[in-house]
């Protein structure tokens, strides 16, 4: 599709090196009753399907209640639980491995409802002729970022399947977290007034798979930025009832996340993209091949909506750990139509930031 458009948006080139996305994006204009590659993206074709047919099926679960964990009550007592399946290609990459991943993935979503993570479980499905030596050093990977995010493994499952019936491994992973607080964090408490936060640089782990998997020669060191936030939440968690959201922008990247936030607390949020903290070389692999940074996914950072007047405190307390020494404060939430969200650009517009229908990058978690 990108080709057919000869030099409209500037992204032929990209079209010519990955030639699966002009033949995805064909798919994506198919109108049929079957599931395609975007509807796992995190992006609007996967909260329609969401939306549309699995919570109503499932729970009929509110938005407003729609986080990166379920809070469940037992015995007077808060306690978190999540779960994610992880299909990243390739399973190894620049910073990390499908094992860090799911560990730290699953980790990080239980912190983002202001949990203290204490478990998780561990399920494999592998496809025959899998090597032994790969899959040894994957649990190494993952019994160690679940010794560094003070966590255990209890449980888990093993399955094998034919040839070609899955590609290589994939990894589910389950969670469960306590609260030492009475704090309630979601993506529905975001006010007008409070400011919006990132740890750090966005757009790395994306760019560090995609690199990998196309064998894209860059001449520079780009990393995934995969590592557990819980630490690092506990500290922000000491500013008390200031915090009103915590989020990790994975899919769908920075944008799709606070879109999200956005329809769910009912405001309009606005980004300085001055402020936006990005690599030199991730800007420059984006701006060659035609993707926007605010689209690709990360593994190591967290959105923080706080109160106004402490949203300086919590930029010390972030640049203070070793997971937010590139912090910056990116914007703020102001009142408007929910649900919306805009950037003002570096020449001075603004423009509407919205959720891509797909992904820009497949089977990148």
């Amino acid at each position: 599709m990108f080709a057919r458009q000869k030099g409209e948006h500037k992204v032929r080139p990209y079209s010519t090196v990955f030639p699966y996305f002009s033949n995805h994006a064909k798919e994506q204009t198919v109108d049929n009753d079957l599931i395609l590659l975007g509807h796992g993206s995190g992006g609007r074709l996967s909260h329609q399907l969401l939306d549309e047919l699995i919570i109503p099926t499932l729970s009929g679960l509110p938005i407003a209640g729609q986080n990166d964990a379920a809070i469940l009550r037992h015995g007077g007592r808060r306690l978190a639980f999540t779960t994610d399946s992880y299909v990243v290609d390739p399973i190894f990459f620049p910073g990390g491995n499908i094992g860090h991943l799911a560990v730290n993935g699953t980790v990080n979503d239980l912190a983002m409802v202001g949990a203290q993570p204490i478990a998780i479980t561990v399920g494999l499905i592998m496809e025959e002729g899998f090597s032994r030596a790969e899959l040894a050093e994957i649990l190494r990977s993952m019994r160690e970022a679940a010794d560094l995010a003070g966590v255990a493994i209890v449980a888990g499952d093993t399955k094998v399947v034919p040839r070609g019936k899955a590609d290589r491994i994939f990894i589910n992973t389950s969670g469960i977290g306590f609260f030492r607080h009475k704090l309630k964090i979601g993506g529905a408490n975001a006010r007008v007034g409070d400011k919006i936060l990132i740890n750090g640089t966005i757009g790395d782990h994306g760019v560090a798979v995609m690199a990998k998997r196309e064998g894209l020669d860059l001449d520079t060191d780009i990393l995934s930025d995969c590592a557990p936030l819980n630490g690092l939440v506990e500290s922000l968690l000491e500013e008390g009832p200031a915090i009103h959201v915590l989020r990790d922008p994975t899919r769908g990247g920075v944008a799709t996340t606070l879109k999200e936030i956005a329809i769910q607390s009912e405001v309009t949020i606005t980004l300085d993209e001055a402020s936006l903290p990005l690599k030199g070389a991730v800007r420059g692999v984006c701006a060659v091949l035609g993707l926007d940074p605010l689209y690709v996914a990360n593994e190591g950072k967290m959105l923080v909506i706080v109160a106004a007047d402490a949203a300086d405190r919590v930029l010390e307390r972030m640049k203070a750990h070793p997971l937010g020494r590139d912090a910056a404060i990116i914007g703020e939430v102001c009142a408007g139509s929910g649900g919306k969200v805009r950037m003002e650009t570096l020449v001075g517009g603004t423009r509407a930031v919205e959720m891509l229908a797909g992904e820009q990058l497949p089977r990148i978690c």
